[in-house]
């Protein structure tokens, strides 16, 4: 029913390397050539470096199937292992047996292998993939293999495919002499944006569909950033955007339904919808316990002062202490001065005068006058400058010449 709702002859997503289904990009088709050229120069070591899911082993299996006239070939695939399970691997690609024998026994059986090979004119060709899981004894144990040779070729070509680990074992200094005998070493890029467009399109044209555009540019844009370009990674995201899309009985996939699968794939997604209900008022709030930690209290030495320092302090403090003892005594002294020189004044400027009678009946002042009497002096009525005439005398100083 998938297959009808689409319009398809066959799953066009599949999980399984089929070489039909195997998209030749730019990147692909370098390497391609690049191990196909390798091995007609008979340069005994190459190696294929990708990242998960780029298609890698489809691509080998590309590159033996062109090779199967004029060379036997083998695939090994099997790398968690030592040396001997290894050449009892290799024996049984080969369609011998190797079961009981040690690893000399092993050797001299591939040796004689070879030997026929060549006689035929044909040589072998050996791929390890996913190498990067080769231990340092199982990659000196290939590196040995390329010494089956004879003075003018090589008897075996040995392909080593693997992630990027591969690349980082092969740069330990340990592994000198294996990478001095790499001749090419051969990398797969992801897909750009316009790529990932040709693959869907080609894989959808093998599984046989005709119709429109299956995906909707926004969708494919979403399926290239997303996916960065990995071939498995796409193919993944495709199938369950056209499983929606057969559920809900839709036959174009857009940016929306491609933003769901994604959201469904990757919880954490950015692009995955918030929930629109509202939170309870009676959830219980995250408590979040912190322990203690003691505090420290640092108590620095003040920082010793230098000898001018302290001769300045002391120079100070007893100049202050010197001119506050004259500050007082001047005070002091001229405090008692100013008292002497008023009474001068005053005994100088008024005359003593003998206090009068006081009046019988008036109260008497204890400053010697009337209480109630004015303190003017008499005027004459006739002129009223006489009183201050009259006692011009007693404002003029004694012993003036004015």
């Amino acid at each position: 029913m998938f297959l009808q709702h689409f319009g398809l002859n066959e799953q066009p997503f599949g999980v399984t390397p089929d070489p039909r289904f195997l998209y030749l990009g730019p990147k692909h088709r370098q390497a391609l050539t690049a191990l196909t050229y390798g091995t007609e120069l008979n340069r005994g070591f190459l190696t294929l470096i990708a990242k998960p899911g780029m298609g890698k082993t489809s691509l080998l299996f590309q590159y033996l199937g062109a090779l199967r006239n004029n060379a036997r070939t083998a695939f090994l695939f099997q790398t968690m292992s030592d040396a001997r399970d290894l050449m009892r691997y290799l024996l049984a690609d080969l369609g011998l047996d190797g079961t009981g024998k040690d690893l000399p026994e092993m050797h001299a059986i591939l040796n004689q292998v070879l030997m026929e090979e060549m006689r035929a004119g044909r040589r072998l060709i050996l791929v390890i993939d996913e190498a990067q899981n080769l231990d340092d004894k199982a990659l000196e144990f290939v590196r040995l293999l390329s010494n089956f040779e004879t003075p003018w070729m090589k008897l075996m070509q040995i392909v080593l495919a693997g992630q990027p680990q591969l690349a980082e074992k092969l740069a330990q200094p340990s592994m000198a002499q294996l990478r001095q005998r790499v001749s090419f070493s051969i990398r797969i890029d992801p897909f750009t944006r316009e790529e990932v467009d040709a693959y869907v399109d080609h894989r959808l044209w093998v599984a046989g569909y005709n119709g429109p555009s299956l995906f909707t540019v926004g969708a494919r844009m979403l399926l290239a950033e997303r996916s960065e370009g990995i071939p498995r990674n796409i193919s993944n995201l495709c199938f369950c955007a056209m499983s929606l899309g057969w559920a809900t009985k839709t036959k174009i996939i857009d940016r929306e339904m491609m933003r769901d699968v994604l959201a469904d794939m990757d919880p954490e997604s950015p692009d995955e919808k918030p929930d629109p209900s509202p939170k309870s008022a009676e959830e219980p709030k995250q408590v979040i316990s912190i322990a203690p930690r003691p505090a420290v209290l640092t108590v620095m030495e003040p920082p010793a002062r230098g000898w001018l320092t302290k001769v300045s302090l002391a120079s100070a403090l007893l100049l202050s202490l010197g001119w506050a003892g004259v500050y007082f005594n001047f005070e002091q002294r001229l405090g008692y001065s100013w008292h002497d020189i008023a009474a001068a004044v005053k005994s100088y400027l008024v005359p003593a005068v003998p206090p009068a009678s006081p009046a019988p009946g008036l109260p008497h002042s204890p400053q010697g006058t009337l209480m109630g009497t004015s303190s003017e002096a008499p005027t004459d009525d006739k002129n009223p400058d006489a009183p201050l005439q009259g006692r011009a005398d007693i404002l003029r100083p004694r012993g003036g010449s004015n």
